[in-house]
Formats: C-alpha cells, sequence, structure tokens
C-alpha cells in the first residue's frame, strides 16, 4: 500500500502557524513512509474564499519547502459529485430538511473546521441533517461496530453522537465539510488523515458517513495544536499571526521549522 496524506486548507485567509505544522507532519508522514502528499483547496464556501488567499496558500507550502502532487484538486469543481453523495443519503431515508435560521444550525451542529459567520437569514431555506436514528436503523448492527484507527490512540469506537444530527447539505453553499471531506478522502485514495486534535470529534461522524456510503475509512493521525502565549488555538478568524507576516518580518523558513520544533529533512 502506498501511503497517501493530505493538506487541505480553506483559501478563507493566510496560513498561521498551526497550518504550518499540520501541513509539515502530514508531508512528513508522507516522506517518511515514501508516499504522496496530497494538496486539497477546499474552497465550496464561496462566500468567503478568494483566490488571494488560495495563491498565498500555494506561496507559504513553497516557502516551507513542501512539494506536493498536481493538479490540485478544488472542492467547487466538484459540487456536483457532493450533491450525488447528498442525493444517494437522501434516497436512503438519512436526511431530514430543518429550516432553522443558520444561527440556529449553527448552535444545534458541528461547525465547519473554518467557522461560519451565523449570520441570521430569514426566511432560512431548508438544509439538510443527518439523521443518527434513520442512519442506526439503516446500518443496524454495524452502526454499534463503528471504530476507526489514531495512530496516537490506537483503535477507537465511533461515537457520532458526540456531535448530534449535524448538517450535511447548505441551501447557501450547498455541501457541508462533513460530507465533502469523506468524499474527497475516498476518490484521493487517502491513506493516513493527518490533521489537528481539534477535529478528533469529527471523525466520529465522518466514519459514520463513509459506512452509509461504502467508502474506505483511511487511518488517522490527530497531532497536537500550536497555540498561542494564552493557550488558545490559533485561528485566522481570530487574527493569529500568519506565515505572510513571518516572512515580510524577515523571518527565514528555517525559522518557522525551529519555531514548531520540526527537524526538516532531505
Amino acid at each position: 500500500m502506498t501511503v497517501r496524506t493530505r493538506f487541505a486548507p480553506s483559501p478563507t485567509g493566510y496560513l498561521h502557524l498551526g497550518h504550518a505544522f499540520s501541513a509539515l507532519t502530514a508531508y512528513g508522514f508522507a516522506r517518511d513512509h515514501r508516499g504522496d502528499f496530497i494538496l486539497r483547496i477546499e474552497d465550496i464556501d464561496h462566500t468567503r474564499c478568494r483566490p488571494q488567499f488560495e495563491q498565498a496558500i500555494f506561496d507559504d507550502l513553497a516557502w516551507l519547502g513542501i512539494a506536493w502532487e498536481t493538479p490540485v484538486l478544488r472542492q467547487s469543481e466538484h459540487l456536483a459529485d457532493y450533491q450525488a453523495a447528498l442525493d444517494r443519503l437522501r434516497d436512503m431515508g438519512v436526511l431530514y430538511a430543518d429550516s432553522r435560521t443558520r444561527k440556529g444550525q449553527a448552535e444545534a451542529a458541528l461547525s465547519a473546521p473554518q467557522g461560519d459567520d451565523n449570520t441570521e437569514t430569514s426566511p432560512a431555506p431548508p438544509a439538510w441533517r443527518l439523521s443518527l436514528d434513520a442512519a442506526r436503523a439503516r446500518l443496524g448492527a454495524r452502526y454499534d461496530a463503528l471504530q476507526f484507527t489514531d495512530l496516537n490512540a490506537g483503535d477507537h469506537p465511533a461515537r457520532p453522537e458526540i456531535n448530534g444530527d449535524v448538517i450535511l447539505g447548505r441551501k447557501d453553499i450547498g455541501v457541508a465539510y462533513h460530507l465533502a471531506v469523506v468524499v474527497d478522502d475516498a476518490r484521493q485514495d487517502i491513506t493516513h488523515v493527518v490533521r489537528g486534535q481539534d477535529l478528533f470529534d469529527a471523525t466520529h461522524t465522518q466514519v459514520l458517513l463513509q459506512a452509509l456510503l461504502d467508502l474506505p475509512t483511511p487511518q488517522y493521525l490527530h497531532h497536537t495544536l500550536v497555540l498561542d502565549d494564552q493557550g488558545r488555538r490559533l485561528a485566522k478568524r481570530k487574527g493569529s499571526k500568519s506565515l505572510r507576516d513571518y516572512r515580510d518580518g524577515g523571518r527565514s523558513s528555517d525559522d518557522i521549522l525551529a519555531l514548531l520544533d520540526i527537524t526538516a529533512k532531505a
């Protein structure tokens, strides 16, 4: 088996040290196992994604010494595939419509990693939620047997209940994060999902979707997070210092590796 990892940022802002750590960890894992490293641009949220941020992703990763396969997959070019997966789940009877406002939806569902502006809309178009009760009925005994392997935590039971009935379809941008990511991981033959510990809970829901759609479950490695001086997770929407800021301030890529305590390898 050829190891294939991926780094999948959203072009909604400039990358920060947390992104650098995640990308370098995934890249190093692939390199150490003589595997492939994939860059994916998760740009389905057309309301927030910008071309200049996508170009900055390419520039920052190249500056860090990371190389990736081409062509790069952009989610915005595969919306029909996500819709097909959503339609398939709806035909299974495991989705239900929810016409609450986006603020109400955000309070009741796990948000995508890049967050949501939680804007009230009136009237709100319906979203499509995954029904855990219907999914359990559909899978039967397989539901309780769901599990995934985390290379730090070992074999782990998947318990989608911790996230509740998440949103899988949104009328403003189409498909939601959870569904798009499992479709893409299968499409790109990802064997190991290397990402931050903040997404550990998301894995529970994604393993369920993989089972419903008959998609393979990769192995996972949820790494530690880079925190600011106050112990908070770095985030674009909180104005965390970007890699671009470090570079413009005269820092080298070796300086970034030292800040992250990562040893470069030839």
